[in-house]
């Protein structure tokens, strides 16, 4: 076989665009020959595949998969929101996340490297969808967990995927408290994991409030604690009122379940972070007619 240099692979990306492992494979397949390397791209739609991915992926949806005391999600991107409802797709996030949760990877790189249950790698599988229904597709982010505690998975449809993780309690206890996180999104567990300096600000902000006031010291000194103790209590699991029970917060569900204690939790919402391309389709269809 002959060896293929770092300078024949740089080669065969800039011909075709494709990643730098299948331009590697395709040399391997075709004796370093770039010629039919390119060729062999085109016919497996690698190529076509891989000038795909520079297009803006924000929809898509969540998909998760459980098993006893281990459960995963993963978000899986599209161009449109047709595209995240086809059979193909939906197949293949299912696939996708059973092959998250079956393995020991951590990362999405090693995700997309991991064989499925169809003997093909993820990205294998991925590049495979993109030549099917004509669209950029992205295997974008995972999450796992695996503990001896309870695991609470939930999906909202197909949109919002939860992980969480609960020392005691029951397993109705885990998805309901993945189900409050879905709808409301804390950024932190309990006062204890909300980070010093943001604290610090907000009592900044509260003195500055009621600076002017004339209460006198020991007064101000309350209000500021509970102006703060009120914005905290917004930003945190447990400060919450329970969405299964409003008339608790979600440390009193907690504690009513024997002192159960959340762990950790993950939370993936698709498209979260990506900027969206805004088209004007009006605009675009003047042009193409010579109007604008």
């Amino acid at each position: 076989m002959a060896e293929i240099t770092a300078s024949q692979v740089k080669e065969l990306r800039e011909r075709t665009g494709a990643g730098m492992m299948e331009c590697k494979k395709a040399l391997s397949e075709n004796e370093g020959n770039i010629e039919s390397a390119a060729d062999w791209l085109r016919k497996t739609g690698l190529a076509k595949a891989d000038k795909k991915a520079s297009r803006i992926a924000a929809e898509g949806r969540i998909a998760m998969a459980q098993a006893g005391n281990k459960a995963a999600i993963v978000e899986i991107n599209s161009e449109t929101d047709f595209v995240a409802k086809d059979e193909n797709f939906l197949k293949f996030a299912d696939e996708v996340a059973k092959t998250a949760l079956n393995s020991d990877v951590q990362d999405v790189d090693a995700l997309k490297a991991t064989k499925t249950s169809y003997e093909h790698t993820v990205d294998e599988a991925r590049q495979w969808l993109v030549s099917k229904v004509g669209e950029n597709v992205q295997v974008r982010r995972m999450a796992r967990m695996q503990s001896d505690n309870t695991i609470g998975a939930y999906v909202h449809g197909g949109r919002i995927g939860v992980l969480v993780e609960v020392k005691g309690g029951t397993p109705e206890l885990a998805r309901g408290l993945a189900m409050h996180i879905a709808a409301m999104n804390p950024p932190y567990i309990s006062t204890a994991h909300v980070p010093a300096d943001f604290v610090a600000r907000e009592k900044e902000i509260a003195l500055a409030q009621v600076r002017d006031s004339g209460k006198p010291a020991e007064i101000l000194e309350k209000m500021i604690a509970g102006k703060v103790a009120k914005t905290i209590s917004e930003i945190t699991l447990t400060g919450q009122p329970y969405v299964l029970d409003t008339n608790q917060t979600v440390e009193a569900a907690l504690k009513a379940a024997g002192g159960a204690k959340v762990i950790a939790f993950q939370r993936l919402a698709v498209g979260e972070g990506i900027e969206k391309q805004a088209d004007d389709f009006a605009a675009e269809v003047m042009k193409q007619a010579g109007l604008a």
